[in-house]
C-alpha cells in the first residue's frame, strides 16, 4: 500500500515495518546524503501511530543506493535482537530480480567467488586471499527482454555489491551499472537490480512472513512487468525450479 508519496509500505505490525526503497535513495542515513529511507520511515511512523518523539526503528539489512526494493525494519530491540540471529542462522531468504545485458548462459547456475571490499567497490580476489570472503548466489534465467536478461537471483551470502559483482565477473553486468561495465540507461536514478522477495521468520509470532515489493515504473525497469508478467511475487508464465516460499503471513496487530 502506498502512504504518500514518499513511502510505499509493504508490511508493519508491532514488530516489523517492510517498505519498498526507491533507487537512488541510501537505507540509513550518511555524511553524504541529508535523506534516507530510515529518516522516512521514522517519519511515517510518528505520522501513522502519532508519536511526536523518538522512534525506535533499526535496518535488518541494507541495500545498495542504486538498488531498489525490500528493506525490512525492527520497531523493537526484541526483533532486532532476533531478526539478526535468524540472518546468521541462514533462516532468511533474499529473492532479487536483475536484468543484465546479454543473453545469460548457461540459463540457471550456482556462482562462487571470493570478494573483498575495496575503495567503493567489490574485488574478485583468489580463494583464501586477505580480507575476502566466499560469496554465493544462485540464479535463472526467466525472460529474454530485448537483448537484456532477467534473472531470478537467490541471494546466499550478503556481500557489499555481491550481485553487481558476480554477474559482472561471469560477463553479465547489470544494466546501468557503469561501476561494473553495465551499458548506460536513458533515465532513471539507478540499476536494473531489484530486491524482490524478503522471507523471514517472525520474530515473535512463531510464523513466516513473505514480503514482496513491485517494480519500479521507471527506466530501467519501466515495461519489464508487462513484458515478463511478474505479478504479487510470482511469474505468470514461467515455471521456476527454485523454491516458492508457501508462507502465512500473520496478522498485523496494532
Amino acid at each position: 500500500m502506498r502512504e504518500d508519496h514518499d513511502l510505499e509500505i509493504l508490511f508493519v505490525d508491532n514488530h516489523l515495518l517492510a517498505v519498498a526503497k526507491p533507487p537512488g535513495l541510501v537505507t540509513q542515513p550518511s555524511g553524504h546524503h541529508r535523506d534516507s529511507l530510515e529518516i522516512r520511515a521514522k517519519r511515517w511512523l510518528q505520522k501513522r501511530f502519532q508519536k511526536p518523539g523518538n522512534v525506535f526503528l533499526e535496518a535488518v539489512h541494507r541495500i545498495d543506493r542504486l538498488a531498489s526494493g525490500v528493506v525490512l525494519f525492527a520497531r523493537t530491540s526484541k526483533a532486532l535482537s532476533r531478526l539478526n540471529a535468524s540472518v546468521r542462522e541462514r533462516k532468511v531468504a533474499k529473492v532479487y530480480l536483475a536484468l543484465v545485458e546479454g543473453r545469460m548462459s548457461p540459463p540457471s547456475d550456482r556462482l562462487v567467488h571470493w570478494l573483498r571490499h575495496g575503495d567503493h567497490r567489490a574485488e574478485v580476489a583468489e580463494r583464501g586471499a586477505r580480507a575476502a570472503r566466499e560469496s554465493v548466489l544462485e540464479y535463472r534465467c526467466v525472460a529474454e527482454v530485448g537483448d537484456r536478461t532477467l534473472l531470478e537471483v537467490q541471494l546466499l551470502t550478503g556481500r557489499y555489491h555481491q550481485i553487481r559483482v558476480q554477474l559482472s565477473e561471469v560477463g553479465y553486468p547489470v544494466a546501468g551499472d557503469q561501476l561494473y561495465g553495465g551499458g548506460k540507461t536513458s533515465g532513471g536514478l539507478g540499476i536494473a537490480l531489484h530486491h524482490w522477495r524478503l522471507t523471514v521468520p517472525h520474530p515473535t509470532l512463531g510464523e513466516t512472513v513473505e514480503m514482496v515489493a513491485p517494480l519500479p515504473d521507471t527506466a530501467p525497469w519501466d515495461g519489464v512487468s508487462r513484458q515478463t508478467g511478474i505479478k504479487s511475487g510470482a511469474f505468470d508464465d514461467v515455471t521456476s525450479s527454485s523454491p516458492k516460499f508457501e508462507i502465512t503471513n500473520p496478522k498485523s496487530k496494532m
